[in-house]
């Protein structure tokens, strides 16, 4: 019996013995890893894209001015489309422009149109001047002409339409004595503003010009053509064409279209040159103009042939501004 009680106590001690043995490896098993997947990164902010659309004469300042921007604020696009100012004014009309550039004011209609839809009058700025250049081809002898003789030769009923009738004569490679008169189509704010201040309120085109749809082709032409005259603005002065000294009457000296000449309105055919915004412009459009506007703007309105708001260090011009 003791025998038995002491083989039986002998088994149970080793069960326990086994059961401590198990319970120990059990505890010095490590823990089971934290998970290592992190929270999701944030979405990176946005792209804003502004269309800005309008004026032929402007397009090329606008691109440069967008191309610049885009290394200063690199999450807005500037998508920059030209047409003439009367696209960018209808776009801006129907909601798809958030910046419409133009080379003239809005008209009275263009206005009426916005407020009828419920809009308030949109924002208008002021962001650089053009002098309206015209152009002959750089072998014409013909070095200044007058805003009167420049009607004659434009304007329905003009008298003008022979080189010879200017004192012209005998300009190399050309064919005959005809003036080729080069303008542009009516949706261009250049041809409105040519309209008004040339040929004068009230007034229209004589038939027979070749009306081009930009600015480029206007200087273009003009290069290929000895008898050809025509306007663009003075950005668009190439080595292949002569730009014209404008005299505001006959017998008054005629002025050289530059900056200076502008700024001082000496030169009698200057015009500013607008950006027109909602009136519920985006913040970011307006960031936008308020850096056009800027010293770093101005510079790039130098750089590519146009007129800035001032003068380095000098004062600022009439009419600049919201």
């Amino acid at each position: 019996m003791k025998k038995h009680t002491t083989a039986a106590t002998t088994l149970l001690l080793f069960a326990f013995s086994l059961l401590g043995m198990a319970g120990c490896h059990k505890k010095e098993q490590p823990a089971a890893p934290e998970s290592t997947h992190a929270a999701p990164a944030p979405a990176p902010p946005a792209k804003q894209s502004i269309q800005d659309i309008g004026s032929d004469t402007m397009v090329n300042l606008a691109q440069a001015w967008a191309e610049a921007y885009a290394k200063v604020s690199p999450l807005v696009s500037i998508e920059v489309s030209g047409g003439g100012s009367g696209i960018g004014i209808a776009a801006l009309i129907n909601g798809t422009a958030d910046i419409a550039n133009s080379s003239r004011k809005l008209e009275e209609k263009e206005v009426q149109k916005i407020e009828s839809s419920g809009a308030k009058h949109p924002n208008e700025y002021v962001v650089a001047f053009d002098a309206v250049t015209f152009f002959v081809h750089k072998d014409n002898p013909m070095t200044e002409i007058s805003i009167e003789d420049l009607a004659q030769l434009y304007k329905e009923g003009g008298k003008i339409d022979r080189w010879s009738q200017l004192g012209v004569k005998n300009i190399p490679g050309s064919k005959g004595d005809n003036v080729v008169r080069v303008s542009r189509q009516n949706n261009s704010g250049t041809y409105h503003y040519v309209r008004e201040v040339v040929i004068g309120k009230g007034g229209d085109f004589k038939s027979g010009s070749l009306d081009m749809n930009g600015s480029k082709d206007v200087v273009e032409l003009i290069a290929r053509t000895p008898n050809a005259i025509g306007y663009s603005g003075l950005g668009y002065a190439t080595a292949q064409v002569k730009i014209l000294k404008i005299a505001a009457k006959k017998g008054q000296p005629a002025v050289m279209p530059n900056i200076q000449t502008t700024l001082d309105k000496s030169y009698p055919i200057s015009r500013p040159l607008f950006m027109y915004t909602p009136s519920t412009e985006s913040e970011a459009a307006k960031k936008y103009i308020a850096w056009v506007m800027s010293d770093v703007g101005q510079k790039i309105v130098v750089e590519n042939g146009y007129v800035p708001l001032k003068l380095a260090g000098g004062p600022t011009a009439e009419g600049t501004g919201k």
